[in-house]
């Protein structure tokens, strides 16, 4: 492959496309950026890849996947890389077929769909494929070949047909990855209790290098190419625990910030004096990498620096996933991005997380929802919590707390428009809690309206503790907090018409790869009655 990084203009070309206020001219940058991914869609449609012949080492190296389920399909996904740490991927720049096949068996007796794709070079022979046709509510095995090398086979299932009554759903949900603090050995558990699905809620990857740690990695400080990005994604991607995750059943996946650079907020970093047309840039170079890694459907395929990510997930009549972007949208944090008493600032009404088009996106779902639960699958921490003990105040002005008036107007349109069983999962904090959720979550006498589930992180933080030493004080001044802790770990729900129950499981260590999985804790949520009981 002749470039890894996002052909186009120069820097010194980019820059004459600021406006006067130092914000990029975005339909400009958009003729210019999406040109690379679309060139690539037309390439697929119009081409036919060559064989691959032989491999000296598995092509299959990143193992399979597969996401964003429906009644009748999926999106299958592997990438050929046989040396996946090489700037190319060890591959030819060049395209090549790679047939699929879909089977009712783990033995592939009764094959019910096959095909062949092309993995193109500007995408680093990545496959997508969207397979329809399939039967509602079942089980499918599936796999890949490519000249002489076979994929390991994968599970994969169809959600329930949209008019179904499903009796239950069983997922798991989890975020924050880090790599080098600790092993994934959350999804050696997880795997073991056979979820349905999986979503992941961000910080798939992190795009800075602590250069040490229990698996140190390439010593990148921090992520800025195509290259490098891919490099990072595959480092990951080679975990064993993880393939295994993945080719156990569908996900669906959405990012956070460390996919790109922390803390940002749409096209602003957390960082000052950084020129924003290389911050596009470089934002470009990160969502292709995702996209490239992830099991999604063309319509996610990046456009430059913009990609939709926000989309639904229905199990039936029982439950209405909605997946959001909370990073791509959202105004700069308030105050600085500091843990501060709540203030003006983060009641303006022009904050946002959403953005315009997402909120009136989920506004629309909610209300024309069949579903007995309603979710909001998510990153950033709903629940107004003070994380400062005593008479001084400190509330995360980069989650929903910075951001009051948007969150209080999606709480009480719930309210209003009786959505039934809104139930929010998140990630980011590397932290578990759970929350009931008030428009105004500092008034005790509000009527709850929905609760939240944070799940802590995979690895990142490395080994935590049980029993946080303030969480007597974080429970005493948060009327909404129902339970906080701080291991590791991952959330599994089991949703039934009657109720939603989610089970929090924590390792032992992360730190050693021999870590035990722990029932924690585990609370419920009645149909009709919001809020979380202990059980």
């Amino acid at each position: 492959m002749s470039s890894l990084s996002l052909p186009g203009p120069s820097p010194s070309q980019l820059r004459h496309a600021l406006s006067d206020q130092g914000r990029l001219d975005r339909r400009w940058f958009l003729a210019y950026a999406g040109s690379l991914t679309a060139a690539s869609v037309l390439a697929e449609r119009a081409m036919a890849g060559g064989p691959a012949g032989g491999f000296a080492d598995d092509p299959f190296s990143l193992g399979v996947a597969s996401g964003d389920p429906t009644p009748d399909g999926m999106v299958l996904w592997t990438r050929l890389a046989p040396k996946p740490l090489d700037p190319d991927g060890g591959m030819r720049p060049e395209p090549v077929d790679v047939v699929w096949e879909v089977a009712a068996d783990e033995s592939f007796q009764r094959i019910v769909k096959r095909g062949s794709a092309v993995a193109l070079p500007q995408l680093a022979h990545a496959v997508h494929v969207e397979v329809e046709g399939l039967e509602p509510g079942r089980w499918y095995a599936y796999r890949f070949r490519c000249g002489d090398a076979e994929s390991p086979i994968g599970r994969t299932r169809t959600m329930p047909a949209a008019a179904a009554a499903p009796e239950a759903v069983r997922f798991a949900f989890a975020s924050c990855q880090n790599y080098e603090t600790g092993y994934f050995t959350a999804y050696r558990h997880m795997a073991e209790q056979s979820p349905d699905l999986v979503f992941h809620l961000g910080d798939y990857i992190y795009e800075k290098s602590r250069k040490s740690g229990v698996r140190p990695h390439d010593n990148e400080p921090e992520l800025a190419t195509l290259a490098d990005y891919r490099r990072r994604h595959s480092t990951y991607r080679s975990d064993p625990l993880l393939q295994q995750m993945h080719a156990a059943c569908p996900w669906m996946v959405t990012w956070d910030d460390h996919e790109f650079d922390n803390n940002y907020a749409a096209g602003i970093s957390e960082e000052e004096g950084i020129d924003p047309a290389e911050f596009l840039r470089r934002r470009a170079n990160a969502y292709q990498a995702y996209y490239e890694m992830m099991p999604l459907r063309r319509r996610s395929l990046p456009k430059g620096p913009d990609m939709r990510l926000y989309r639904r997930c229905g199990f039936g009549r029982l439950a209405e996933f909605l997946v959001l972007d909370t990073r791509q949208y959202r105004s700069d944090q308030p105050n600085g991005d500091k843990k501060v008493p709540l203030n003006d600032e983060a009641a303006a009404a022009s904050n946002t997380l959403l953005g315009d088009a997402q909120r009136g996106w989920v506004a629309s779902r909610l209300i024309s929802s069949p579903a007995r639960w309603n979710v909001l699958a998510q990153q950033v921490m709903m629940g107004v919590v003070d994380r400062v003990a005593g008479a001084e105040e400190g509330f995360s002005m980069d989650q929903w707390p910075g951001y009051l008036a948007e969150r209080k107007q999606l709480l009480e349109f719930c309210q209003q428009r009786r959505v039934a069983n809104p139930v929010v999962l998140t990630g980011d904090i590397h932290s578990n809690w759970v929350n009931d959720l008030r428009s105004n979550d500092r008034d005790p006498q509000g009527p709850v309206i929905g609760t939240e589930f944070v799940g802590t992180s995979i690895s990142s933080f490395g080994d935590g503790v049980e029993k946080p030493s303030n969480l007597d004080a974080l429970l005493a001044e948060n009327p909404g907090l129902r339970w906080h802790n701080a291991e590791r770990g991952y959330v599994m729900c089991t949703v039934t018409p009657q109720q939603w129950q989610s089970d929090y499981w924590t390792i032992t260590s992360v730190t050693r790869p021999d870590g035990e999985a722990v029932l924690r804790k585990s609370f419920v949520v009645e149909d009709g009655r919001a809020g979380a009981v202990e059980v």
